[in-house]
């Protein structure tokens, strides 16, 4: 599955990266790379999370 990210530097220089689709699922790193690859294992724990708790998972805004 893929998701839209949205990377931002924040004013410390800081990279937070969101996922609009699961709402809640941010993370940040000292780099644009550190930041794609903390939000991927944040997506990758709230889907086992959702799946754990039987709830339902947003497919609608994947990218194909």
């Amino acid at each position: 599955m893929k998701y839209r990210l949205l990377i931002e530097q924040d004013e410390d220089g800081i990279f937070v990266a969101e996922c609009p689709s699961l709402p809640g699922c941010i993370s940040q790193g000292e780099t644009r790379g550190e930041a794609l690859e903390n939000i991927q294992d944040a997506i990758k724990g709230e889907l086992e999370s959702l799946k754990k708790h039987n709830e339902p998972i947003n497919y609608n805004n994947l990218v194909t």
